[in-house]
């Protein structure tokens, strides 16, 4: 895993323009966060008391689109960014009972800094940046601080199991960011490159879905599957 100070993420300005250009990037990302609220209100939204973690929070959007449903609930958001943090606390601005936390996944994961139990972890475009055994041990960490039928959710870019269902993906993603670019009357081929760098070995390390599937089953999940693709972007989880 490359040291979070050493990495692409901590600097202001990468996380700047990711911010801003992040509905041309990512693959319907207004149709994950709807299917992220109606999965908050079907299996969270019921409970006296929630807690919710948000881990790699970026600039709070996660945790905004589930407190318009929800916003008297606790909420905790953690990143390694300084800069994405302040964004976060501004976006929340308002809201009682967040809670922000300046933290890398190394340091949650041979730290434990993780305190108290959760209702719901959730994480978006951020876990990817781990190795395949990372992704396990903070899969480990995150079943141990959920409470007894908490739930995980993971919004991520995967690695496509073949090379011919690979080229098909990226083609989709770029057929999306063309689309976003006509939409938004954007010229240029600077967009397009990003399709490219998903694995940037670097920064970035998808694995395949069913292996990170089999990851939460292996560790105790229940109910895991995938509940959204397209390409590689996807969302899943389980519960404990």
């Amino acid at each position: 895993m490359t040291e979070f100070n050493k990495s692409k993420w901590a600097k202001a300005e990468f996380s700047q323009e990711y911010v801003e250009n992040s509905d041309i990037y990512v693959v319907e990302r207004r149709r994950l966060l709807e299917i992220l609220r109606s999965f908050y209100n079907h299996f969270i939204n019921n409970k006296p008391k929630i807690n919710i973690l948000d881990l790699g929070c970026g600039d709070g959007i996660i945790t905004h689109e589930l407190l318009k449903v929800n916003n008297s609930m606790s909420t905790t958001l953690i990143d390694g960014s300084e800069n994405m943090l302040n964004k976060a606390k501004k976006r929340l601005n308002g809201f009682n009972h967040t809670h922000f936390i300046k933290a890398s996944f190394q340091e949650i994961i041979d730290k434990n800094i993780i305190q108290g139990n959760f209702d719901f972890i959730v994480s978006s475009l951020a876990i990817h940046h781990l190795t395949m055994y990372e992704k396990k041990a903070l899969f480990r960490s995150i079943y141990s601080h959920l409470d007894t039928d908490g739930y995980f959710l993971n919004i991520d870019v995967v690695l496509a199991p073949t090379e011919a269902l690979e080229r098909w993906y990226l083609l989709l993603w770029k057929e999306w960011i063309d689309e976003r670019k006509a939409v938004l009357k954007i010229e240029g081929n600077y967009f397009n490159e990003i399709s490219q760098k998903y694995k940037d070995p670097v920064n970035d390390k998808p694995d395949i879905l069913d292996t990170q599937i089999g990851a939460l089953k292996s560790i105790g999940f229940k109910d895991v599957d995938c509940f959204y693709k397209y390409g590689i972007f996807t969302m899943y989880g389980g519960k404990k």
